[in-house]
């Protein structure tokens, strides 16, 4: 893909567009969680069972991010980015004219193929549109509003189902997805690979068929519906699909992820080590408000100022991780950290309506402090040992695992509601 040639306005304006649909991606993702109680309600559904429009999301964008690069390669930023961004904020009108669980998981779906285009593609153009001295300026202030969605989501999505009604959470994305496609159109540089790369086509469709089986083998042991031996069945033919693309890899002239990221251990201890950490954290934004509206009986509103703590501990120790980590080192801080926010999850399950409100904001600050030390350290150490030549590739399936396994959490933690609930309970 070419060097992009920005005139001064672009490149003002540029950054500010790519900004623009991370927040839009941030905001949703944590707006949504603290309605999800409400939405069941008016839909008629079990609360338990909506963990469904937040895996459809998930599961959506971890399929499409490993396509994003060839895709803009071949059709153009431009015209990708304004794809996405169109897609993202149709999936959100649909999602506010659902009707029944099954209409908003699928408008959650159309919703998802934007957001997992806009980010990755929006990165890919800054890479190549700023000189590298300019870059991480720029993608830091991209990140800002990464930290703003968090903090804003659950409070304004309790406001407004409280004070609105639940569909406003997709309507608003209206406005701001119109803007976006309008600067897309005038200020997106339209940057093409001249080189055809022969996308892995084979091997996206045995990756993403082992992702979507052990998703839907886990969501349906969650929701009691399916009888295990199919469950089994469905985990085994996923389990096949993914053995049979890591042979297939290493054989290939362009796979989808090779093989050979592995050989740095760092990388795969990072990986793995992503994997299974999000499988228990993963699922606490969609917890939490459960937590707080159908076990304590929490507003949504009161909710959603309740889940405050969590971003601001987050937002608080980032810029002290790196210190930390450069004191004490990458090993002291993942075990100490982990076994710390083992602990502070565990906890949760001591909440009760006796439980004083100042210890609960506590208990979540900690958590978010704890939890975002965690993935900070984590990903770095996932990321720093590999060359210029897989950096890309790496981060891609880095990406990839973050969305999968938050997926696989949420799908997993209601297989143990699932489990521990009365048949027939809808509470």
């Amino acid at each position: 893909m070419p060097q992009a040639v920005l005139d001064a306005r672009t490149a003002r304006v540029l950054p500010w567009l790519v900004a623009i649909a991370f927040f839009m991606q941030t905001l949703d993702g944590t707006i949504l969680n603290t309605a999800l109680p409400a939405m069941a309600r008016d839909l008629s559904e079990n609360p338990l069972r909506m963990q469904g429009v937040v895996i459809a999301y998930m599961l959506t964008v971890a399929l499409l991010i490993p396509a994003s690069g060839w895709v803009a390669d071949r059709f153009g930023t431009r015209k990708i980015f304004f794809s996405a961004i169109a897609l993202f904020t149709l999936g959100s009108l649909l999602c506010a004219m659902s009707t029944s669980f099954n209409q908003l998981v699928m408008s959650r779906v159309v919703q998802a193929v934007g957001g997992a285009l806009m980010l990755p593609v929006g990165r890919l153009v800054v890479l190549r549109a700023y000189p590298r001295s300019e870059f991480v300026r720029v993608m830091t202030f991209i990140a800002l509003p990464g930290m703003v969605g968090p903090l804003l989501g659950p409070t304004l999505g309790g406001w407004l189902v409280e004070f609105a009604s639940w569909h406003w959470i997709f309507l608003i994305n209206l406005p701001v997805g119109l803007i976006g496609c309008l600067a897309a159109l005038r200020f997106m540089p339209d940057l093409k690979s001249a080189a055809r790369i022969r996308f892995d086509t084979v091997g996206f469709v045995l990756f993403g068929g082992a992702m979507v089986l052990i998703t839907i083998a886990l969501e349906g042991l969650g929701e009691m519906q399916m009888p295990h031996a199919r469950v089994l069945l469905l985990m085994v033919i996923g389990s096949a699909c993914l053995a049979a693309y890591w042979l297939r890899a290493g054989h290939v002239e362009t796979p989808l992820f090779s093989p050979s990221l592995f050989h740095t251990r760092s990388f795969a201890v990072g990986i793995f080590g992503n994997l299974f950490a999000r499988l228990g954290s993963g699922a606490l934004p969609f917890l939490l408000p459960l937590l707080l509206q159908v076990a304590l009986g929490y507003s949504p509103a009161q909710a959603g100022m309740s889940m405050i703590p969590l971003a601001v501990g987050a937002m608080l120790i980032k810029p002290l991780a790196k210190p930390l980590i450069d004191r004490l080192g990458y090993r002291r801080i993942l075990v100490g950290n982990t076994l710390l926010l083992g602990s502070l999850i565990a906890s949760l399950s001591t909440i009760d309506g006796q439980t004083p409100t100042a210890f609960l904001l506590l208990h979540l600050g900690l958590i978010g402090v704890v939890n975002s030390m965690q993935f900070t350290a984590m990903n770095t150490v996932t990321l720093v040992g590999l060359s210029n030549e897989n950096a890309s590739s790496g981060n891609s399936l880095l990406s990839v695992v973050v969305q999968l396994s938050m997926g696989l959490g949420v799908a997993s933690a209601g297989a143990l509601l699932g489990g521990f609930t009365v048949p027939g309970a809808d509470g």
